[in-house]
């Protein structure tokens, strides 16, 4: 299963921090947002990413290239440049860096990948948003509906904190409650080749071009997801999920502890 994430956007209500990264690389208890989207996509084997890049693209090249070629041991033979890497943490995904743009649309990002999408079911979502939703039962229910397109229905957090009131007494604050009013997309969509048809160039929104004119065709599933989803559009939006994720209460991480994979690779001749 081929998986989209758009992570070429400028992040601007996020100048904190995307003055000096990309959104995607902004940190999540020292891993980026997008690496914590990625694990848990790969969670449920879905780990064939393809990775629409645009502002500041290059530093998350440079990322993958790091996670791959400074992990682990290195052996330097000075005299011969080869190089031996031993014992390089590494994840079982593959990774494609694709250049979409720096101004380019949601649906233009998209449509700029129709070599590498146009002869399969594939999924799609956003590099600033987690959630506990079961992709394997989204993909499921994607097929169970014979849509050309189904999106993941959540209800957004509330803007404001909460009051936790019993008896008449407020008992406890809470910094947001779990959901405020209606369903909204929350990204984590499925889609077949055919919404490419819904595309035509670099201007093209995936929601306002795409996603609406494939509802009017009556084309659109919704998969709803009434828990846990957040998206990281502000700094405070951030520091609340680096909290949950520090305390141990972090709902998007879906998957366990184990140790990662550790690999070798043969020597090579230094460039």
């Amino acid at each position: 299963m081929r998986v989209v994430i758009l992570a070429g956007g400028m992040g601007t209500r996020l100048q904190e921090e995307t003055t000096a990264r990309p959104k995607p690389m902004v940190e999540i208890g020292g891993k980026p947002i997008l690496w914590h989207i990625m694990k848990h996509f790969a969670h449920h084997r879905f780990d064939d990413f393809y990775i629409a890049l645009g502002y500041m693209g290059d530093f998350i090249k440079s990322y993958f290239l790091d996670r791959v070629n400074l992990s682990g041991n290195l052996s330097i033979d000075f005299a011969t440049g080869d190089i031996l890497r031993t014992e390089a943490e590494t994840e079982r995904w593959n990774v494609n860096l694709i250049d979409t743009g720096l101004k380019t649309l949601t649906g233009g990002r998209l449509l700029r990948m129709q070599r590498w999408l146009s002869d399969t079911t594939f999924m799609l979502t956003y590099g600033d948003g987690v959630s506990n939703v079961d992709l394997t039962e989204l993909l499921k229910y994607h097929r169970q509906q014979g849509k050309l397109a189904t999106v993941t229905a959540v209800r957004p957090p509330a803007r404001f904190g909460g009051l936790v009131i019993e008896d008449g007494v407020v008992n406890r604050f809470t910094e947001k409650p779990v959901a405020g009013e209606g369903w909204i997309n929350g990204g984590f969509l499925v889609f077949e080749p055919g919404i490419f048809d819904f595309l035509t160039d670099d201007e093209s929104s995936l929601e306002a071009d795409a996603l609406e004119r494939v509802a009017a065709a009556g084309e659109l599933a919704a998969y709803c997801h009434p828990d846990f989803w957040q998206c990281m559009d502000t700094l405070r939006d951030k520091h609340y999920l680096e909290r949950m994720w520090t305390d141990g209460s972090a709902p998007w991480k879906t998957w366990d502890d184990t140790p990662p994979l550790r690999v070798s690779w043969p020597a090579v001749k230094a460039a």
